[in-house]
């Protein structure tokens, strides 16, 4: 069916002065969100998502959108701390964050990238094998590590284990200091016997720097503590036609991005917090 002229004529006049034409909308886009690059916020020593020698997940899986989109990345790096949104996302220097949790009221999240949750951590064959709860009787009197200020620490007094737990900072400077490779090296060097870790970072370090830890994701201790999270990536609020291709890309390359997950040693959980432990294709 044919437009009305009167339409057609009005368009035609907006298309003359710029501002109808699909190029002028581009152009409006193009003022927020980059399409020539991939340009992403992210902390440059932040093991095992990201460092400034794209070593982290969060960096290979940045490479994947990049090759699907078709452009090259480039990074803001800034410290994930306090007043990072602010100075990477929101001031226009980057498009968008590979890893924010789900419900970040600062950014617009696109579809999860990914589901895990916080994850207990011992060594094997120490008189703990099989357990899976902090409320576990095998528990009781043991020395616990847990973050203050998190889940981890969380799931530790609930489960009345503070009192002989060793608390481990979190807000630091990752370029000299990580709290999580400290709890983990105690682990292993027998100085605390069990310890609560974000799921992602535990599965990491678990693998690196001696013998194999051990990696439960707490799903049965979520009535005393929310433990299990969905990643997002993150955009400005005003990004909506950007969250939707991105969402596009995470349908179309959702294995690929598992398949990094994985190699990472992300304890990746499903929707009915079953374990993950193949690329979903």
């Amino acid at each position: 069916m044919r437009k009305p002229f009167v339409f057609a004529f009005a368009t035609c006049i907006l298309a003359g002065l710029g501002i109808f034409s699909a190029h002028a909308v581009e152009g409006q886009r193009a003022d927020l969100v980059n399409r020539q690059l991939l340009r992403v916020c992210s902390d440059p020593a932040n093991m095992p998502f990201s460092n400034t020698k794209q070593e982290g997940f969060e960096n290979k899986i940045a490479e994947i959108i990049a090759d699907e989109l078709g452009v090259p990345v480039e990074y803001t790096w800034f410290p994930q701390a306090m007043g990072f949104v602010r100075n990477t996302l929101l001031a226009k220097r980057c498009d968008v964050i590979i890893g924010t949790g789900q419900g970040n009221k600062e950014v617009l999240n696109t579809n999860h990238l990914y589901r895990s949750a916080y994850a207990l951590v011992y060594r094997p064959n120490n008189g703990l094998d099989g357990v899976d709860s902090v409320r576990d009787p095998r528990l009781k009197g043991k020395r616990m590590g847990a973050v203050i200020s998190t889940p981890s620490a969380t799931l530790v007094a609930k489960a009345g284990l503070m009192g002989n737990a060793k608390p481990y900072r979190l807000m630091v400077d990752r370029r000299v200091d990580s709290p999580a490779e400290e709890m983990i090296k105690d682990i292993r060097g027998g100085e605390v016997d069990a310890g609560v870790l974000w799921g992602p970072i535990a599965g990491y370090f678990a693998k690196k720097g001696g013998e194999e830890l051990v990696v439960v994701p707490l799903v049965k201790d979520d009535k005393d503590s929310r433990v299990e999270f969905r990643i997002t990536m993150g955009v400005r609020h005003t990004d909506n036609e950007w969250k939707r291709q991105l969402n596009n890309v995470i349908r179309k390359r959702q294995a690929d991005i598992d398949r990094v997950l994985l190699e990472y040693g992300v304890p990746l959980i499903d929707e009915d917090n079953k374990p993950i432990t193949e690329p979903r294709g």
